[in-house]
């Protein structure tokens, strides 16, 4: 057997354990938006009106993998930064609240209950682990469904309470005015969130798809044993992007 027929048996090995190990793993990069709100569930009695609701602007960066078990079957798993994260403007009552109030030249805080106007901004900043079963349903859709797991870098709470009065610890406990006040739960949001992920995406061209995601966080975003408000929210947001298949 020659040099030239043993480098040519070679050069055959690695194509065909190159081709195997390339129908066995796909690795993704994805971009895209995350649109939704960090929301309770159900909307409380206390939330009388939404006047106005705005996303904001959230975005996403991921990189994974997905393991084929088979033809149509696989798992998939990676690593995503994101944002999630909304505005809103509603009409209240009774709703459990901790303000920072000025009554002449004192400022202090109120825990109570408030009536009137509020605003709310909500921006976290996490780092998540999804952990998928990936079906294939035809040559161009496959469907993922499975836990994720989230890191939170950063939080955001905070907001506006004007237009109204808050009545100290209950509704029926002492009424104080407020015109603007503000309060601000940054702190107070916890540093780990998890829920489940579905989503399907197609495959526009060889190695570019488009995807949506539906994530739903299972637990409250407040620590435990936060009270400043009376409900649980929820992180519940579609995620819309593109991704580069190798």
């Amino acid at each position: 057997m020659n040099v030239k027929r043993i480098a040519g048996l070679a050069l055959a090995l690695l194509i065909a354990v190159a081709g195997s190990a390339q129908k066995k793993y796909e690795y993704r990069v994805k971009a895209g938006f995350n649109v939704g709100g960090t929301s309770p569930l159900p909307i409380p009695a206390e939330i009388r009106k939404i006047k106005s609701f705005s996303p904001t602007m959230n975005f996403s960066i991921e990189g994974n993998v997905i393991r084929h078990l088979d033809e149509k079957w696989g798992v998939m798993t990676g690593l995503r930064f994101e944002t999630k994260g909304m505005s809103t403007h509603a009409r209240v009552k009774n709703y459990s609240l901790v303000i920072d109030v000025s009554q002449g030249d004192e400022t202090g805080t109120i825990e109570g209950v408030f009536t009137g106007d509020v605003k709310t901004e909500v921006k976290n900043e996490y780092i998540t682990l999804p952990l998928l079963a990936a079906r294939r349903v035809s040559e161009r859709w496959f469907l993922k469904a499975g836990p994720y797991f989230s890191y939170l870098i950063k939080g955001g709470f905070n907001g506006s309470a004007y237009d109204g009065y808050i009545r100290d610890q209950n509704p029926v406990g002492n009424k104080v005015g407020v015109e603007t006040s503000t309060y601000d739960f940054s702190d107070d949001i916890t540093g780990f969130d998890w829920g489940g992920e579905f989503g399907a995406e197609w495959k526009a061209y060889s190695h570019l798809s488009v995807y949506g995601d539906l994530t739903w966080s299972a637990k409250s975003i407040f620590k435990k044993g936060f009270r400043s408000i009376g409900f649980n929210m929820y992180n519940i947001y579609l995620n819309l992007g593109f991704a580069y298949v190798f």
